[in-house]
């Protein structure tokens, strides 16, 4: 994985969604890249969708566990775009906000802005980050069948399971991502779809 994002060109960004629900561990996937990808090198810069929630006024208006709400207006997309992935367009900044929103002591962060050089690589691992029209260069999709999610997902987080489930059927998100990793073991993912 990390050969095939280290052998795009060096004059431009590379935007790297690693997609998956939490039970798949997109963000340990997206984290194992970072020394693979300097060592080969690429300048890093690690975000996560986590840190682009909502405020919970807007999060939980439908209450605290609603799979429709969640699945579409948790995620603040209009920020990450902003903040993060549209900086690093053509002709961007390349000034990269690590994270927005703080969504335990919902607040802003207030973390200072970091400048990405020339051919560096964001990766930027969440949940539900397909079908929103965020802009990539590569996006890898964790996995899981519903039965392995089903087992793999922490009861006080099962009410999420019908946003993946409805993710699966209005996104498709095997068939528009390049590389799909199945993530049934963790201990062992496999690349089954490579475009």
């Amino acid at each position: 994985m990390a050969d095939r994002i280290a052998e795009r060109p060096r004059e431009a960004w590379v935007r790297v969604l690693v997609d998956g629900a939490p039970a798949a561990r997109p963000g340990e996937l997206a984290d194992a890249l970072v020394d693979p990808l300097r060592v080969r090198g690429r300048e890093v810069v690690r975000v996560s969708a986590a840190g682009y929630l909502r405020p919970a006024s807007l999060r939980f208006e439908f209450g605290r566990t609603d799979p429709d709400a969640f699945y579409s207006d948790w995620l603040d997309a209009g920020g990450l775009m902003r903040e993060v992935l549209g900086p690093l367009e053509p002709g961007g900044t390349g000034k990269v906000l690590p994270a927005l929103w703080d969504s335990a002591a919902d607040r802003a962060t207030r973390l200072p802005y970091v400048t990405l050089g020339p051919g560096g690589v964001l990766l930027l691992d969440g949940p539900l980050l397909l079908g929103r029209g965020l802009p990539y260069e590569l996006v890898v999709h964790l996995w899981l069948s519903p039965a392995a999610l089903g087992r793999r997902t922490p009861e006080e987080e099962r009410w999420t399971l019908p946003a993946y489930a409805r993710y699966e059927r209005e996104v498709d998100p095997v068939r528009a991502a390049d590389v799909v990793v199945r993530a049934e073991d963790p201990r062992h993912p496999a690349i089954v779809t490579e475009v």
